[in-house]
């Protein structure tokens, strides 16, 4: 049986930084300093403050993300509760697991986004439409019972 994911799965890790004062350095190991082993880096800049990335789930995938310049919001939805978690620092990183609809929102210009994720880009893995995602999630709440 399926555990329900909920938005309190999503955790804030904190990464190692050592500072310096010729320039701070943080570091992520796989299977370390994140919950699953990393397969694919990805990362998002240049996003207009009115746009939006992500707006989508993933069936298995499981993802860190973290700002590394900037700012911006990232909002979870467990297909009953919704949060925004603000991000700006960049020994921060949003653990977002498997069937957590999420959106990265309000980018202040220049930031960037940095992704990690524990598997290869695989288009059938994604939940691209809210009612699909939701229709899934009755689903699964129908099958505890």
């Amino acid at each position: 049986m399926t555990t329900m994911p909920a938005i309190s799965d999503c955790k804030l890790y904190e990464l190692p930084k050592i500072t310096d004062p010729r320039g701070n350095l943080t570091f992520i190991e796989s299977d370390k300093h994140v919950p699953f082993a990393i397969q694919r880096v990805f990362y998002l800049y240049d996003v207009p403050t009115e746009e939006s990335r992500g707006a989508h789930a993933h069936h298995t995938l499981n993802q860190l993300i973290i700002c590394l310049s900037g700012s911006f919001d990232v909002e979870v939805d467990d297909g009953k509760n919704r949060t925004r978690i603000h991000l700006n620092r960049p020994w921060k990183g949003l653990h977002v697991p498997p069937l957590i609809w999420a959106a990265e929102v309000n980018f202040d210009p220049g930031s960037v986004a940095l992704i990690l994720a524990s598997d290869m880009y695989n288009e059938a893995d994604y939940i691209r439409d809210y009612d699909d995602y939701l229709a899934l999630m009755k689903d699964l709440a129908s099958k505890q019972d």
